[in-house]
């Protein structure tokens, strides 16, 4: 079979590189990728800007915030800043609450169906006008859209083309990915640790 010669290459290097970085685990059918990693990978992919009305307004979202509730929703905190043709102001902190998915083309991890649970303002009290919560919203969908949270090292993404994804999940404050086989197959016994 050719396509064994492929995986066990692409599991090699994912073993080198887990000897300088923390890199996901596997274990049987399932892959999964610390809380850590993820917060990492966001917090070098912020801030981003979402522009409306021609570039008048810009809403800056940063300091993302995730944690990996036991379940199929993670939890994301954003700060919010809105500039009207000058600088940004604060706006204030929202929370929102998301699904998971894994896509194929971007070889990441992205939300899926996001909402906005939460919004504690910067000054005062109060809450999203309809503006800027329909600029946030804008901006969530296409950020789901294009944009992953977490994106595979190429070597793992071969094999997860190939194998079918059955689910995507949170376990243990862990990104968890089933496969309809067992990555065990494709690894040499103790090339990668559990």
């Amino acid at each position: 079979m050719k396509l064994r010669p492929l995986l066990l290459s692409a599991f090699a290097a994912l073993a080198l590189a887990t000897t300088a970085h923390a890199a996901p685990q596997v274990s049987g059918k399932q892959l999964t990728v610390g809380q850590s990693d993820v917060q990492q990978y966001l917090d070098s992919s912020f801030p981003r800007t979402q522009k409306a009305l021609g570039g008048l307004l810009a809403l800056t979202v940063s300091e993302p915030q995730l944690t990996l509730p036991q379940g199929s929703r993670l939890d994301l905190g954003f700060d919010l800043a809105m500039a009207a043709g000058g600088s940004a102001m604060p706006v204030g902190k929202v929370q929102i609450s998301s699904g998971l998915r894994y896509d194929a083309q971007t070889q990441g991890f992205h939300l899926d169906q996001p909402t906005v649970d939460g919004f504690r303002p910067a000054a005062g009290s109060g809450e999203l006008d309809a503006s800027t919560r329909s600029l946030l919203n804008s901006w969530l969908a296409d950020y789901a859209r294009r944009e992953p949270i977490y994106k595979i090292d190429p070597a793992i993404a071969k094999v997860m083309g190939v194998l079918q994804v059955k689910s995507v999940g949170i376990q243990n404050g862990r990104i968890a990915v089933d496969f309809n086989q067992n990555l065990g197959s494709f690894v040499p016994q103790g090339l990668l640790g559990n």
